[in-house]
């Protein structure tokens, strides 16, 4: 064992000292640059962190804008939808109605064919009824006119709408055969009317009624004839 008091023991020690001293240094320095690296790390990983949760929160808030972006595009859509669905319902009533309204005219038209059919049949019928009578008047003619002495006349009215025709008769007053006695009558819808009589005769009325109830215009000719002649006598 060296004695203390070695001179050399002392640079020994001394050397010793500085080298354990060195390698604590050595030791303490990387320790420090361990931490440093991990200190630049961990500031590196709280950095990327935080860039991460930045663009996260970011990204979420894209996401919910266009969340309500979306939400107020559906509930714009709905309304729209609705509003179409309104008027499709507006629509479809409205064509109901007019189709309400079609089958109404198309009756109405129907109904106006059938009066139209009626009153052509009406009209053919009052024509041949107007043509009998036409025929009668003639038969009357012949009969009266030239047997009798009638003079038939037409007369045109400027107040009433169609003509008249006029019956006038003579030879009834033996004491005046040139007398004339008159009597006025028309057709209205294929049935007789008598406008007047001159003179006046009272039963003139019941003849006219007979005269519409059988049509035989020779018989009332025939009647009113007697009845002039009997106005005569009196």
């Amino acid at each position: 064992m060296a004695s203390i008091t070695d001179p050399n023991m002392s640079d020994t020690f001394t050397n010793a000292m500085e080298e354990m001293h060195n390698k604590q240094l050595k030791a303490f320095g990387e320790i420090i640059d361990a931490t440093a690296e991990l200190c630049q790390s961990h500031r590196q990983f709280v950095k990327s962190a935080q860039d991460t949760c930045l663009k996260k929160c970011k990204d979420d808030e894209l996401l919910f804008e266009t969340l309500q972006t979306f939400k107020r595009d559906l509930q714009q859509k709905s309304t729209l939808l609705k509003e179409k669905r309104c008027s499709v319902t507006e629509v479809m009533a409205e064509i109901q109605q007019k189709e309400m309204q079609k089958e109404e005219i198309i009756q109405k038209i129907e109904k106006l064919k059938e009066e139209q059919a009626k009153r052509k049949e009406l009209i053919q019928s009052q024509n041949r009824a107007n043509k009998d009578r036409l025929k009668n008047l003639q038969k009357a003619r012949l009969v009266f006119q030239d047997h009798l002495g009638m003079e038939i006349r037409t007369i045109i009215s400027k107040t009433v709408k169609g003509e008249k025709l006029q019956f006038v008769f003579r030879n009834i007053n033996p004491s005046d055969q040139d007398s004339a006695y008159v009597v006025t009558m028309g057709i209205k819808d294929g049935v007789y009317q008598i406008v007047s009589s001159d003179p006046a005769l009272e039963c003139l009325p019941a003849l006219e009624s007979r005269l519409q109830e059988t049509n035989n215009l020779a018989a009332f000719l025939a009647n009113i004839r007697k009845e002039f002649i009997s106005r005569a006598r009196q």
